[in-house]
């Protein structure tokens, strides 16, 4: 596998494993304005995973889209540790796509300038779905935030439970660095005071505080995942499983 490939395929893991996550909150949202809410940004993100995961087929050579969503096992996947965390309540999926959605925007407003026309076209129209699914997510971290004690204190827990997650953000590996030398890739490390920006200022406006604890849980984008992606992907998984090739 190429690096191109596997950069690409990381991205669309990023995008298949939250969209997969946020469309387990349909039907169970807390009002059914926030029920279509998170099941669009869902869609959109599974939009951009299959972009991703048909361009990373192609330069392959081997399969589709759904070979590699669903025919492949939880070490072979590399998305971030982020974005397989459970929904847990409503304020851990907040605080879970704050931080992803802050990030991706700084991301893909840069990866639109790639010299990969493929990686820069999927970007640039990722960028305006970001965007919007920013003003959302951190519209309710500061609701939650400002609201009740009790809303406000199950804010702050769900940022300090997830907090530990956020290093593997600004991490660089070799894939990363030889596609930045040939201005493919985008580099992570530089997206970081962009973000801490916009979290530290989201955090602040929602009456929140930063987390004191570092940020130091990483190894997704090798396959070293938390015990959270195997039932996942064990669901998810299962029809392309047991009836191998189907189609709809």
């Amino acid at each position: 596998m190429n690096t191109t490939t596997a950069y690409a395929l990381r991205l669309g893991d990023n995008g298949l494993v939250l969209s997969q996550r946020l469309g387990a909150w349909c039907g169970h949202a807390p009002e059914l304005e926030i029920d279509l809410a998170l099941a669009n940004i869902g869609l959109d993100l599974l939009g951009q995973a299959r972009n991703f995961l048909t361009y990373a087929a192609s330069l392959d050579g081997k399969g589709d889209e759904d070979t590699l969503a669903f025919g492949r096992d939880e070490r072979q996947f590399r998305n971030l540790l982020l974005v397989e965390q459970p929904n847990g309540n409503f304020a851990d999926t907040i605080a879970r796509q704050y931080f992803m959605d802050a990030w991706h925007v700084e991301l893909y407003s840069r990866l639109a300038q790639s010299r990969d026309s493929q990686l820069a076209a999927i970007a640039a129209k990722a960028i305006k779905e970001a965007r919007y699914h920013l003003r959302f997510s951190r519209g309710w971290l500061e609701r939650l935030g400002g609201g009740t004690a009790v809303s406000a204190q199950k804010m702050q827990q769900a940022v300090n439970d997830l907090w530990r997650f956020t290093a593997e953000l600004f991490e660089a590996d070799e894939v990363e660095l030889a596609l930045i030398e040939e201005g493919i890739a985008v580099d992570p490390r530089a997206l970081r005071e962009a973000w801490e920006a916009e979290v530290f200022s989201g955090l602040q406006q929602a009456g929140l505080n930063v987390p004191d604890e570092v940020a130091y849980r990483t190894g997704g984008r090798k396959g070293l995942h938390t015990e959270h992606l195997g039932p996942m992907l064990a669901e998810m998984q299962y029809l392309q499983r047991v009836y191998p090739g189907q189609q709809w």
